[in-house]
């Protein structure tokens, strides 16, 4: 049982089943206030899917139940991502799964995008041939990963291109120079996040980062001037 969990743009909690199949989805649009509704998703999400969090070994020394029922994994969405956006669902992601001692899968988010583009692209019986997922980094600035096809193997995004950050009147230009098509994102879809963390899982690999995806390095840093202390 996968949870999946991304704050790289709105936020997105959801579960499936072994089989891939959708056991609840829950999500917030707003991309600023993944804080106070990442818990209450999380908590709506495995309500709706009538799945366990049961406690295992890093919190009580035992070994985890791996019931039908019971979240086994957790898909972490790595962006790319904004930093203070990003880190909450990276956080919440591993806090969940070290208090129950299950494991974080990373996904790189833009894949999970690409995961539904595919799988729609095959009940159709179409090719969307090379495409970027594009995702807006504010700044008047883009970020985009191009791909092609799934894997045969595995059934996971073939990426040719990684992440890579590029300014707003630069993107069209540069994904021609691809020769990929745009297709511009909004939302992470946590349940195909979560989708590609078991396709991964299931074949042996390991589709993400350890680190997150940040966009940009955060605004506030550690001063380099002492400060005087009065007594």
């Amino acid at each position: 049982m996968f949870l999946g969990i991304d704050t790289s743009l709105g936020t997105a909690v959801a579960v499936i089943d072994p089989d891939g199949v959708l056991r609840a989805e829950r999500v917030s649009a707003n991309a600023l206030g993944h804080a106070e509704v990442i818990g209450t998703l999380l908590q709506q999400a495995l309500n709706d899917a009538a799945v366990t969090a049961a406690l295992g070994t890093a919190a009580t020394g035992t070994v985890p139940s791996l019931a039908a029922d019971t979240v086994t994994h957790v898909a972490a969405g790595m962006g790319p991502g904004p930093f203070t956006g990003l880190r909450i669902g990276i956080a919440a992601a591993r806090t969940f799964a070290l208090a129950r001692g299950v494991a974080v899968v990373p996904v790189v988010s833009h894949d999970a995008v690409a995961l539904g583009i595919l799988l729609r692209a095959q009940l159709t019986d179409a090719d969307p041939g090379r495409f970027a997922v594009v995702t807006d980094a504010r700044r008047r600035e883009f970020a985009y990963t191009v791909y092609e096809g799934l894997d045969d193997d595995d059934g996971l995004p073939v990426r040719v291109s990684e992440p890579a950050l590029v300014p707003r009147d630069e993107v069209d230009a540069r994904l021609g120079d691809l020769q990929a098509t745009r297709v511009d994102a909004t939302a992470v879809p946590a349940a195909m996040l979560a989708l590609a963390a078991s396709r991964a899982v299931a074949a042996g690999r390991t589709i993400g980062p350890a680190e997150p995806l940040y966009l940009r390095s955060p605004d506030v840093t550690v001063g380099h001037t002492p400060k005087r202390v009065g007594s």
